[in-house]
């Protein structure tokens, strides 16, 4: 079982920078995808970016390419999401999921099988 807690959300303006962390704990994640999603208030859950296991392959979303970076650390059991020129857009909260091994579809929520429990990002214009 792994259990995953996210951090780093808040309140910014618009063209500010966050970078969230997702922590992990009951498995190490070297062996795991990991993928952030963000879902806005009566929307869907939206795919922004994943990581191979081993964190040589990276996938984005359209409309994150350019602005933001996923990376891992896989010492420390975390990955992150840096984002940059953050726009009202991405107001939402931002989840943090795993699935062992590689999925079908990265950008496909019913690939992954651990979630956080969220964390909260907000971009005033």
């Amino acid at each position: 079982q792994v259990q995953l807690v996210e951090s780093g959300g808040g309140l910014v303006q618009a063209g500010d920078s966050l970078r969230l962390s997702c922590a992990a704990s009951g498995r190490t994640l070297s062996s795991y995808t990991m993928a952030w999603f963000r879902q806005a208030p009566g929307k869907e859950r939206e795919f922004r970016a994943a990581i191979s296991w081993r964190g040589g392959s990276t996938y984005y979303a359209d409309s994150v390419k350019g602005r933001f970076t996923i990376s891992r650390d896989n010492a420390k059991n975390t990955v992150y999401l840096q984002m940059n020129s953050l726009k009202p857009e991405d107001t939402a909260v931002y989840y943090c999921a795993a699935r062992l091994a590689a999925p079908r579809d990265f950008d496909n929520l019913y690939e992954y099988n651990y979630w956080g429990q969220g964390t909260q990002v907000t971009v005033s214009s």
